[in-house]
C-alpha cells in the first residue's frame, strides 16, 4: 500500500535519558525565556494617565443625542434594540405631556432607555438602524465597575448634557454624504426643532 502523501513520518517511542527525565533542560529553557522578557521594553502603559492612541471611528460608549434646541432626539420607535444582535438595549416608551415640548422632540419619548454593556459586542448597528440619528458610539471607554448591575446603563448616564459646549461631537461617525445631506435645511430632518411651532400647528392657529 502507497501513502497518500510524502510528508509523513515515521513516529518512534524514544526512551528519555535521566537528564531528560528531571526535566532540567525544559526548566532553563523556561526561565531563559522569562529573564530575556525581563530586560524588553514593556508592552503594558498606565492607564489612564496614559491612554494608547485609537481609531477615529473608534466604537466606544454609546450616548443619545440632544437636537440643537436641548430636546432628547430618541422616539423609543425600538430599531435599535430590533437591530442589536446581543439584545443589550431595553426601553420603555412615554407619551410626551403638555409642557415637555422642550424636553421631547417628538410625542413619543423613551421613559426608560437602558443599555447592558456587558452583553454589548459595540458593533455600532444600533446607531445604523436609528432614524433620527438619536444614538451614537464614541470615542469613551466604558468605566470599569465591581457589580454587574452598574453595568447597566440608564439615561443619566447615556444622555448627553444640555449645554452646548458639553455635546459630544459625533461627526467622526458619519460619512460624507451624511454631513453633506445635513446643510440642506429644506429637508425635514434637518430644520430645527421649534416646539412652539409645533404647538401653534397643533391648534390651528
Amino acid at each position: 500500500m502507497q501513502s497518500l502523501t510524502n510528508r509523513s513520518k515515521v513516529v518512534v517511542k524514544k526512551e528519555m535519558t535521566f537528564t531528560e527525565k528531571m526535566y532540567l533542560p525544559a526548566i532553563l529553557n523556561g526561565m531563559r525565556i522569562t529573564f530575556s522578557h525581563m530586560f524588553k521594553k514593556s508592552a503594558t502603559i498606565k492607564y489612564p494617565e496614559h491612554v494608547r492612541p485609537r481609531s477615529s471611528v473608534y466604537r466606544g460608549q454609546h450616548v443619545l443625542k440632544r437636537d440643537e434646541a436641548g430636546a432628547e432626539r430618541c422616539t423609543a420607535c425600538g430599531l435599535c434594540a430590533v437591530a442589536c444582535p446581543a439584545e443589550a438595549i431595553t426601553m420603555v416608551a412615554a407619551e410626551r405631556k403638555k409642557g415637555e415640548e422642550n424636553l421631547y422632540r417628538e410625542e413619543k419619548y423613551a421613559a426608560v432607555y437602558e443599555i447592558n454593556m456587558l452583553r454589548c459586542i459595540f458593533c455600532g448597528l444600533c446607531e445604523e438602524a436609528c432614524p433620527k440619528e438619536a444614538i451614537f458610539l464614541t470615542d469613551r471607554i466604558v468605566d470599569t465597575e465591581y457589580e454587574r448591575n452598574d453595568f447597566v446603563y440608564g439615561k443619566d448616564k447615556l444622555v448627553e448634557p444640555v449645554e452646548k459646549d458639553k455635546r459630544i461631537d459625533v461627526s467622526v461617525r458619519q460619512n460624507e454624504k451624511t454631513l453633506e445631506f445635513k446643510t440642506h435645511s429644506e429637508y425635514g430632518h434637518n430644520q430645527v426643532w421649534d416646539p412652539n411651532k409645533s404647538l401653534k400647528k397643533k391648534s390651528g392657529h
